[in-house]
């Protein structure tokens, strides 16, 4: 089945960058859709970008637009994260997920339907403070 495993997080001052990294293994996930979220402490997950799997388009929720940037390698066996100009407000656990399902099915809309994300990697921290 496919895993996920993020890495790259830190601690950062307000303004600086960190890039994640999520290696994935498995199934090809060249027709699935791979987003990018994270969960503040206290805050429900959100989205923060993906890679359609349908139509290849690279979303982003719009408070990160202009300063993260997603992509990946071919196959998305690897997919990145780079951000830019950090605020306090981005401290959260970040996670890479798929909407390939443990028993490799995917339709690929995951960036257009976040409930149909079916596997999940662990989790990379990223702090952001004076």
């Amino acid at each position: 089945q496919v895993q996920l495993v993020e890495s790259g997080g830190g601690s950062v001052q307000p303004g600086g960058s960190l890039k994640l990294s999520c290696a994935t293994s498995g199934p090809s996930l060249d027709r699935a859709s791979v987003g990018w979220f994270r969960q503040a402490p206290g805050k429900e997950r959100e989205g923060v970008s993906c890679i359609s799997g349908t139509d290849g388009n690279i979303l982003y929720e719009a408070s990160v637009k202009d300063r993260f940037t997603t992509w990946s390698d071919n196959g998305k066996s690897t997919v990145y994260l780079e951000m830019r100009d950090l605020k306090i407000e981005d401290t959260a656990v970040y996670y890479c997920a798929t909407d390939m399902t443990p028993l490799g099915h995917t339709s690929g809309f995951g960036c257009y339907d976040q409930s149909l994300f079916a596997s999940w990697g662990q989790g990379t921290h990223v702090t952001v403070s004076t």
